[in-house]
């Protein structure tokens, strides 16, 4: 019986795992509101002041999960992002961030 309890909080572990990685191609639909900033080389944002917009693609999946993670708490202040990121799920989090750290 002690077996099969721990066989099946192992099951239930590896599932919430496997919830949380990335689907880059279920984020095709989601990374709309990305690239009007972040698909323009050399592209910079004038709200709520002028600097250089990061270009995402290529960068780590866990740094951008962590920075929209970061948004969507409060943690980070820029107000466009902390908007974008308050709409999107976790697992939405997830996907836009393997999307970019696929890309080259």
């Amino acid at each position: 019986m002690k077996k099969l309890i721990a066989f099946v909080a192992l099951a239930g572990v590896a599932g919430f795992a496997a919830a949380a990685e990335g689907n880059a191609k279920a984020a095709e639909n989601k990374v709309a509101m990305c690239i009007g900033c972040h698909g323009i080389p050399g592209y910079k944002a004038t709200f709520p002041e002028v600097y250089q917009v990061p270009k995402l693609g290529g960068q780590s999946a866990k740094y951008i999960e962590n920075a929209l993670q970061a948004y969507k708490k409060g943690e980070r202040k820029h107000p466009s992002m902390r908007g974008i990121a308050a709409g999107l799920s976790d697992q939405d989090i997830s996907d836009v961030a393997a999307y970019y750290a696929q890309q080259k």
